[in-house]
């Protein structure tokens, strides 16, 4: 397991004080309330940023970090990603995970065949969707419901899911 999670990407600079515009990749915005420090990430160098002040914006955070005072500073963090210390942040809910922690995991359907890799996961409004994608590169679009999704087991590292008429 990752031992970072990104949880934004510093999209833009945001007045001229040193603020940062921020793409969260999280469901929950206010998360962002309860941080105290992140990581932001460059070009595979990180560094640690106290955060001075947090605001929203039409569905982007706006992070003011200590010591960035300046509209010039804020911008050399552009297209920066921001992470945090998996061991600082709370435990998940039964039932929820870590998109990080299930990208790359097997998906079986209940019948025991093997349909491929989970490539990636998206949100489509109402649910979130499996993207798995087999040996060939062919994709299958799963709805992230419990009709669907059987079973998720990160040891043994596979997904297990019923597939409903119509979905393949």
């Amino acid at each position: 397991m990752q031992e970072f999670l990104e949880i934004g990407q510093i999209v833009n600079t945001f007045g001229i004080k040193g603020m940062v515009k921020v793409k969260p990749f999280t469901d929950d915005i206010t998360r962002f309330d309860n941080l105290k420090k992140v990581y932001v990430e460059t070009n595979k160098n990180k560094s640690q940023y106290e955060i001075q002040e947090i605001k929203y914006h039409k569905e982007m955070v706006l992070i003011k970090f200590k010591g960035i005072d300046k509209i010039e500073e804020a911008e050399l963090l552009r297209n920066s990603y921001i992470k945090v210390n998996r061991k600082d942040e709370p435990e998940l809910e039964e039932g929820t995970y870590y998109i990080v922690d299930l990208i790359g995991l097997e998906v079986y359907s209940d019948k025991g065949d093997l349909l491929g890799k989970l490539d990636d996961i998206y949100n489509n409004g109402s649910s979130d969707i499996y993207v798995v994608k087999n040996e060939l590169g062919k994709q299958i679009l799963l709805p992230a419901i419990s009709d669907v999704i059987k079973e998720i087991n990160l040891e043994e590292k596979k997904i297990v899911v019923h597939i409903l008429k119509g979905l393949v």
